[in-house]
């Protein structure tokens, strides 16, 4: 469990969480660093806006890295299918020779 005191965008107050506090700094670290840059757009001026606007622009970074990692998964699972495929057309032609090499046997006995 961890805490963290939080001083951004003209306001100042402390958390705890079940993160470790280390973690914890790192999340205010990367979001105060996405706010700075929203800041240096000359965007808007007021704190709630750029709050929000951080928010937004951190949402849209996670939301892609969501899509990206779901097409991924979607890719490995087509082609983890296509491999499962290929391995069991090989074994049932392995299973074809074995029953003909059996009928051959049979009929000649």
């Amino acid at each position: 469990m961890g805490t963290l005191q939080i001083d951004i965008l003209g306001t100042s107050f402390t958390i705890t969480a079940k993160e470790d506090t280390e973690y914890l700094q790192k999340l205010l670290a990367y979001y105060s660093q996405v706010a700075k840059q929203i800041e240096t757009t000359e965007i808007t001026q007021d704190n709630i806006q750029t709050a929000i606007l951080t928010g937004i622009m951190l949402c849209d970074e996670l939301y892609k890295e969501k899509y990206r990692l779901h097409k991924i998964k979607k890719q490995v699972n087509t082609e983890a299918l296509a491999e499962a495929e290929k391995i069991t057309l090989k074994m049932m032609g392995n299973i074809d020779k074995v029953l003909e090499t059996n009928n051959d046997v049979q009929n000649l006995g």
